[in-house]
């Protein structure tokens, strides 16, 4: 096979329907939407959900739950991700913003145990895992809630 003889694969290529384009083309006069109603025509349909004034699914089910308003969204790192900085760092949010670790505080920084923490660092987070916190002191670290 050489370059002048590639072809797309049979049926791959397929030429769009052109609507409402003469009685021959199959598609002609009404284009394939019947005759008058509400979906023939211009800007017609119904609203997503809508049943023909039934009352729809959504609300006929019942409400659950509720949304927080007071709750504490954290950013997350991993212990892992803090192997990057030399030993004896001390590891500050404003530090893991800098780094690109964290793309913004939120409610504060939680450090959670998943990896292996092989640096001697101090860690000032808002929030430690139970795990993190032992991680961290094993290695010969320390942590700080602030």
């Amino acid at each position: 096979m050489n370059l002048h003889e590639l072809k797309p694969a049979q049926g791959s290529r397929k030429e769009r329907n052109r609507l409402g384009r003469g009685i021959g083309s199959g598609n002609g006069k009404t284009a394939g939407k019947g005759h008058k109603g509400q979906k023939a025509r211009s800007g017609g349909g119904v609203r997503l959900g809508f049943e023909g004034g039934q009352t729809p699914l959504f609300r006929r089910l019942p409400k659950r739950g509720f949304t927080n308003i007071n709750r504490k969204d954290y950013a997350i790192v991993n212990l892992e991700a803090l192997n990057r900085f030399e030993d004896g760092t001390e590891v500050t949010p404003a530090l893991l913003i800098e780094t690109g670790l964290v793309s913004k505080e939120k409610s504060g920084i939680k450090i959670l145990g998943n990896g292996k923490l092989e640096t001697k660092l101090t860690v000032k987070a808002h929030k430690f895992s139970s795990a993190a916190k032992e991680a961290i002191e094993a290695a010969g670290g320390q942590t700080e809630v602030i």
